[in-house]
């Protein structure tokens, strides 16, 4: 399988042009990528040119076949068996797969942790917002009807505990980790699918990968019983993880070199019956550094 990758002619002249005056071809691909192009299909492109002008053979004109890429390998993170030993708890794990990796784990919080956190959480709630891919801002958004906040690294106590906990079954250091996230979800609120990495298509989240390296893996923990609805859906395998207290939704998405996996795309099915509260940790390949003025 291929994809056609389609450019403007203009885009061929002006290749033609630098690399008759010597360009390097990492050159036109930085600027190429600095005007916005995939970095996969700059590449390709800069390379049909030179192979083309190296066997004396016709440049492409408008487009190039880009082969498909296979979904990256999966880095198995999470430990092996059907408990996992995560610092003050053992973890249960109900089922897992391989490719990609994914897992429903049980025993991840308590009932007095969940009510302790929801009571800390309720009166720092705010509309939630997603990434405008194109500026890279936080936006309030129709696809996401959820309220949120996030609690700082190890901001008190039982956020410290869950943090070193949820650390060690992410089998990833602790200053990896983002700050814990709380969403509280009405009846009829959900969000579209999705995904949790974070897509280098504007600056803001260049230069956060930049800072902190691609997220890798997300551990989805429910605080209460949804009565119907609001399962975590993954549509393209056709999963769903049902929201019951104390459980929890475990997935990678991000390669050894840094290849994301498009299979993560996944939704927060509308709640239809009761309300749903959830807390979100996101792990990255580096430590985790914030931005200027978010704590």
């Amino acid at each position: 399988m291929s994809t056609v990758v389609r450019f403007s002619p203009d885009l061929g002249r002006w290749l033609t042009h630098n690399l008759d005056a010597g360009q390097a071809p990492h050159a036109l691909v930085a600027t190429m990528r600095g005007q916005g192009m995939n970095e996969r299909a700059a590449q390709a492109i800069v390379a049909a040119y030179v192979d083309a002008r190296q066997r004396g053979a016709a440049v492409p004109t408008d487009a190039i076949e880009l082969p498909d890429e296979a979904p990256p390998k999966p880095v198995t993170r999470l430990a092996p068996g059907t408990r996992i030993a995560a610092a003050d708890r053992e973890i249960v794990v109900h089922s897992r797969g391989e490719d990609p990796v994914f897992a429903a784990l049980g025993n991840v919080v308590d009932a007095d942790e969940c009510k302790a956190l929801i009571e800390m959480a309720r009166p720092r709630l705010k509309p939630s917002t997603l990434v405008d891919p194109v500026s890279g801002r936080d936006v309030v958004s129709d696809k996401r009807a959820s309220w949120g906040m996030f609690f700082r690294l190890g901001e008190n106590d039982l956020v410290a505990r869950l943090d070193r906990r949820l650390s060690a079954l992410m089998n990833l250091p602790l200053e990896n980790g983002e700050g814990l996230q709380l969403l509280y979800y009405p009846t009829g609120a959900g969000s579209e699918p999705h995904h949790d990495y974070l897509a280098p298509t504007n600056a803001a989240n260049r230069e956060s990968i930049a800072r902190s390296g691609q997220r890798v893996s997300t551990l989805v923990t429910y605080l209460n019983d949804v009565p119907d609805g609001g399962q975590t859906v993954f549509p393209q395998l056709g999963l769903a993880f049902s929201p019951v207290r104390g459980n929890a939704c475990y997935f990678e998405y991000c390669d050894g070199s840094g290849r994301v996996d498009a299979r993560s795309l996944h939704a927060s099915a509308a709640v239809t019956r009761g309300d749903k509260w959830v807390m979100t940790k996101w792990m990255r390949e580096c430590r985790f550094v914030p931005a200027a003025g978010q704590g």
